[in-house]
């Protein structure tokens, strides 16, 4: 096995708290004049560049910063179709309620599998390429047995963080229903589902006439869990609710959007900080003109935060973590360290992940390059793409 040195390392941002040497004033880990030592895909090594052990190989990064590679702990990348139309309502004033979603369920109903396959691998090969080397993928674009498994195989192929989103929303032909459909979820799609997820997931939302509510998502989560899934949730994105409140009680390793949130949720989502992530999609805020959540009021609160992209096709179509970086420290009172260890060790510990995030010896060697002298730059040049996925040989994120 070919040992390879990563040298001419500017700053070297590792995220671990333990390393020697290194300084922890903002919890980041970093190492000035720093180097890397990766073998088989995993780190081997991390040091001073002077103090580096011989390896087979070099490579010199040319003076350039290196950090964790970003870890997107929600996304939606199956599907297709078009929905920039809804985009653009919506800057004119229309409000988001979670109806478009049937729009993309008919469009990626229609696609075949080749299709969708080419589809997410140009959506992952695209994140790649803005620093993300470990994504999430949720179905919830298929809303039958057929499609919501289909999904979930074809999610397989590029990550092995898939989540069943069967209860992303009541389709339009159970509406009148809902009970039948939610049976269908816990019974035949789970079963058809299970075997190609880690997660499952429900959008537990009461302000929206398409979602479930708390007693839907407790069936769905509960048969989720039997079903030997992880659970996760989407809540209180479009007003206060009780998905915050569930997703504690049933110890759901992260409940997502949080855009809407009491002081209960606060303290509840503290008092689960070790338990249950907080994580924030500032891109859908964005995308829909709502008010971002004060991540800054949870940190302070003591809550896990996480930061990711809800790449989606109809709330926030942006696979970019360095534009959410950019968003969660200009609206949400974040610091630039803060969110940075929110992109990537948050979201890691929101996938249940201690192999990736942090830079340490015996970790993967996911690591995402700067084309600048160090990680404030991802900051101080908002929009300019200057982060990338380190190429290790073509290895991607199983």
């Amino acid at each position: 096995m070919t040992a390879t040195v990563f040298a001419g390392i500017s700053e070297l941002v590792t995220g671990d708290e333990l390393l020697e040497g290194a300084d922890h004033s903002e919890h980041l880990g970093r190492l000035r004049d720093a180097a890397v030592v990766v073998q088989n895909g995993f780190v081997e090594w991390v040091g001073p560049a002077a103090q580096a052990p011989p390896a087979d190989e070099h490579q010199d990064v040319g003076g350039r910063a290196v950090i964790p590679g970003f870890v997107d702990s929600h996304s939606h990348l199956v599907f297709a179709g078009d929905r920039s139309q809804e985009f653009a309502a919506r800057m004119s004033g229309i409000r988001y309620d979670g109806g478009g979603i049937v729009t993309s369920v008919d469009a990626t109903r229609a696609a075949s599998d080749d299709e969708l396959r080419a589809l997410v691998g140009a959506r992952v090969a695209e994140m790649r390429a803005q620093g993300t080397t470990t994504v999430e993928i949720k179905s919830g674009y298929g809303l039958n047995v057929q499609d919501e498994a289909r999904s979930l195989r074809i999610a397989a192929e590029f990550t092995s963080e898939t989540t069943f989103l069967g209860a992303h929303v009541v389709p339009p032909d159970f509406s009148d229903r809902r009970s039948e459909y939610v049976d269908l979820i816990i019974g035949e799609m789970l079963s058809a589902c299970a075997p190609h997820a880690r997660w499952i997931d429900v959008f537990c939302e009461p302000h929206s006439v398409h979602a479930f509510t708390e007693d839907e998502a407790r069936v769905v989560l509960s048969a989720g869990r039997d079903a030997g899934l992880g659970l996760r949730v989407h809540a209180n994105q479009l007003g206060h609710g009780p998905g915050v409140r569930l997703a504690v009680e049933m110890g759901a390793a992260s409940v997502d959007h949080c855009t809407y949130l009491s002081t209960d949720d606060v303290e509840q989502l503290a008092a689960a900080a070790d338990t249950t992530v907080a994580t924030l999609l500032p891109g859908v805020e964005f995308s829909t003109r709502s008010p971002y959540p004060d991540a800054r009021r949870l940190l302070d609160a003591g809550v896990t935060i996480a930061l990711a992209s809800d790449c989606n096709p109809g709330t926030c179509y942006s696979s970019s973590i360095p534009f959410v970086l950019a968003l969660a420290v200009r609206e949400m009172n974040l610091t630039p360290a803060e969110a940075l260890q929110a992109a990537t060790f948050g979201s890691a510990k929101s996938l249940w992940r201690k192999d990736i995030g942090v830079i340490r010896a015996g970790n993967r060697a996911d690591l995402t390059v700067l084309d600048a002298p160090s990680y404030l730059h991802l900051f101080y040049r908002a929009g300019v793409p200057i982060a990338s996925a380190l190429d290790l040989g073509g290895r991607h994120e199983r």
